[in-house]
């Protein structure tokens, strides 16, 4: 019994010095497909849009976020993805916002 014990002790321990493995995620955003946005696969869309819409404030060099404007993005975004399911999200956005979005 003294040997079972130690030995689930010793098992115990061992298991506790394990590190413990934290997954890092990245994403291609330029490869997400509009059904993969509307549909909740990967985040809430709103996530996607802030990135969308913080990526090509900077391609314009602009520091100003105007947030019902980017909410009513979204909406329109996920309004044209549930109709295009196959189009990347980047070329939505071209379709629908322009290039100086």
């Amino acid at each position: 019994m003294i040997k079972f014990v130690g030995v689930v002790a010793a098992l115990i321990l061992a298991l506790d010095a394990i590190p413990t493995a934290q997954a890092q995620v990245s994403l291609e955003v330029s490869k997400i497909t509009c059904d993969q946005f509307a549909g909740y696969r990967i985040t809430n869309p709103q996530n996607i849009a802030i990135w969308l819409n913080g990526y090509y404030h900077g391609k314009r060099g602009s520091t100003v976020v105007d947030t019902q404007k980017l909410l009513a993005d979204a909406q329109t975004m996920e309004r044209y993805c549930a109709a295009h399911p196959q189009a990347l999200v980047m070329n939505a956005v071209e379709t629908l916002f322009g290039a100086n979005k």
